[in-house]
């Protein structure tokens, strides 16, 4: 019992994973319908080069999960029929991608239109890519992670870091993002939708047990855990919003120290996450 610390590569994988794929959404979708100058245009993406540093992080620390990551390779070998393979194969793909688009459009070699789709393209990618994350965590033997709260907290992260990244790196390329008030709304309404798929959930744990164990006994400080991440987050969507209010926008500084502030937050509430793991042994009750 306790906090699943001990999957701090899992961690990391999926929590920057899901950040990444929001944020190239955003940034893709400045590029198709921004009407960006060349100058612009050269600025935002150098800028995507970020993205596909934090998506080789988030992949070499997946790595570390592995019994020996030389051999990591070998996650691939059940594509179709292993929702694990299925990740690890659809992360792939989207990091490939989305990386060719970024490399061929610094070198000036993509096309306008042909660029326009691929980035379509890469942002579904990234969309298959979170979802089949979810998959992995659908095991019936696994009745806290066996449900729709894995899928939606898993979007959730993405809409709730995604936006801000996004627009991190478009503010860091010299962008005034016009949308940028209708993203800040979005993170929050995301914010407050996990808030409360936390508290369904934390009561929804007292009614799952097996023959030897209690769900709700796994992490005793559940509810604590769970404001300490309010906390973060909260304070690091503040250090984006609160600028946005009083001045229309904030620096690139603040919007970092924001997103260091969110990425540990929703850190804290995935340790919680994979610290609910339980078989159901002999039977569930629920």
């Amino acid at each position: 019992m306790g906090m699943g610390w001990h999957e701090w590569p899992l961690m990391l994988f999926t929590v920057l994973g899901q950040c990444v794929v929001g944020a190239i959404i955003v940034m893709g979708l400045a590029v198709i319908g921004g009407n960006l100058n060349e100058q612009q245009s050269r600025a935002v993406h150098r800028s995507l080069f970020f993205l596909w540093l934090l998506m080789g992080i988030a992949f070499a620390a997946s790595t570390l999960h592995l019994g020996s990551p030389l051999r990591a390779f070998n996650a691939l070998n059940r594509v179709g029929a292993s929702a694990l393979s299925n990740e690890i194969a659809a992360g792939a793909v989207f990091f490939a991608v989305g990386g060719c688009y970024w490399l061929l459009a610094i070198l000036g070699k993509m096309p306008p239109a042909l660029g326009r789709l691929w980035l379509w393209v890469t942002m579904a990618l990234g969309i298959v890519f979170v979802y089949a994350m979810t998959k992995v965590y659908q095991i019936d033997t696994v009745p806290t992670w066996h449900n729709g709260y894995t899928t939606l907290n898993f979007f959730l992260t993405l809409l709730i870091g995604g936006p801000l990244l996004g627009g991190l790196l478009l503010r860091a390329a010299g962008l005034a993002v016009s949308a940028r008030y209708s993203l800040a709304i979005l993170s929050v309404v995301a914010l407050l939708v996990s808030l409360s798929a936390a508290m369904m959930q934390g009561y929804e744990l007292a009614s799952i047990n097996s023959s030897v164990q209690q769900a709700s006994a796994l992490i005793p400080q559940y509810g604590q855990l769970m404001v300490g991440r309010l906390v973060l987050v909260v304070l690091g969507l503040g250090c984006w919003i609160c600028p946005l209010l009083r001045r229309g926008n904030a620096s690139v500084m603040g919007m970092a120290i924001g997103l260091i502030l969110v990425i540990a937050g929703e850190l804290l509430g995935r340790g919680v996450f994979y610290g609910l793991h339980m078989t159901v042994g002999m039977a569930v009750a629920g």
